[in-house]
């Protein structure tokens, strides 16, 4: 880099060099004969020549000083500003090499050379950060699956061998045993699936002016008898203009997620309540319920894929850990955003999932139109 930059800058200076030298032989001594002859000195005399010849000299010498210290200043900022590049991009390409090598904690500097440069270390650095991210999650995927299956696997494992072996045969109590297990297995299957098609939602929407409030008495009315087994009241509160421009489907499914979430973290003789309400461009759907509650430091992570506010907690009872992300995925598909709040362990905790009442791309759409139309 540095020759190329002193090559560079040799050109421009030859370039500049020679069209001085040409513009001053050519042009320079007519000029300077003319007001010679003005200023009275003959034609062909000594006095023009000895003007003349100093008039060369003295543009010469100019120019070849002004040259050489072009050459000089150019060949010092070469040097500072290619030292300066070189250092900036080898610090990058050595990042880069490191993140290729699996080293995601790498970043850069800002190397000071102008707001370009500048830009390119901070989208060098948010590069990385996501890589970084998308590797721990990655991790702890596979973690949770391996952790998730390992269970239901062993317990099979156990029983076919006991069955093997004859310490057990295949009567109703071993048979029901191995049906809960695979059965465990089909279902965090579909949570899973479910997940990746909630995550994919963006391009499998498909919006309609839809009545929240029905929304939620449906799928409250699904959940009734489930409420009932376990004795846990569930009341439904709802404005009576809650129109929205949303999937039906995924926002019932979205309600489904968040009351199945409140039923298994909510005790016998609990209370939970689904509300949907019209809060100036949006519809809210919340939960709440006064059930297990979730400590403080926890709640920024509970939409979090195979997050468990209680890793203590059985995990028959808690779930897959996925109901919430998909309730995540699926709010941010229609433009909107989810929330938690709880005061902590033993205080309930609601949950919410707010929707914008006409989506961003439609609104824009009908302003567009009624322009036209006005115009």
């Amino acid at each position: 880099m540095r020759r190329r930059l002193l090559l560079a800058q040799t050109l421009v200076l030859v370039a500049g060099g020679v069209t001085t030298w040409v513009v001053a032989s050519l042009v320079g001594p007519p000029l300077f004969r003319e007001h010679l002859h003005q200023a009275g000195v003959a034609h062909d005399s000594n006095e023009q020549y000895h003007a003349e010849q100093a008039y060369q000299h003295a543009t010469a010498l100019s120019i070849a000083v002004a040259i050489t210290v072009a050459a000089l200043t150019a060949l010092v900022v070469t040097v500072f500003l290619s030292r300066r590049l070189q250092g900036s991009i080898a610090e990058v390409s050595a990042a880069a090499s490191e993140i290729a090598e699996g080293r995601y904690d790498v970043r850069v500097a800002s190397p000071g050379l102008g707001d370009e440069f500048d830009d390119l270390a901070d989208a060098f650095n948010k590069m990385a950060e996501r890589l970084q991210s998308v590797e721990s999650t990655r991790r702890q995927l596979f973690g949770d699956l391996a952790h998730e299956i390992r269970t239901p696997v062993a317990v099979l494992e156990a029983y076919l061998e006991a069955v093997e072996d004859g310490v057990k045969t295949l009567d109703p109590p071993t048979i029901a045993v191995l049906r809960e297990q695979t059965g465990r297995l089909v279902r965090f299957s579909a949570d899973a699936a479910a997940l990746a098609q909630a995550e994919e939602a963006h391009a499998t929407i498909a919006p309609t002016w839809v009545e929240a409030d029905g929304i939620a008495r449906t799928a409250a009315a699904a959940m009734a008898d489930r409420y009932t087994g376990k004795n846990v009241a569930l009341n439904v509160q709802a404005d009576k203009v809650t129109r929205l421009w949303a999937d039906g489907q995924r926002l019932a499914q979205v309600a489904g997620n968040l009351l199945d979430n409140a039923l298994r973290h909510t005790p016998a003789g609990g209370h939970v309540t689904l509300s949907v309400s019209h809060v100036a461009d949006e519809v809210v759907l919340s939960v709440t319920d006064d059930g297990d509650g979730i400590p403080a430091e926890r709640l920024s992570h509970v939409f979090e894929r195979f997050y468990r506010a209680d890793f203590a907690r059985d995990r028959g009872r808690g779930g897959s850990g996925i109901g919430l992300a998909i309730v995540k995925a699926l709010t941010e598909a229609h433009g909107g955003h989810v929330g938690v709040t709880s005061r902590g362990p033993g205080y309930g905790s609601t949950f919410t999932a707010a929707f914008p009442v006409v989506a961003p791309a439609t609104r824009d759409s009908g302003q567009r139109a009624g322009a036209d139309v006005s115009a």
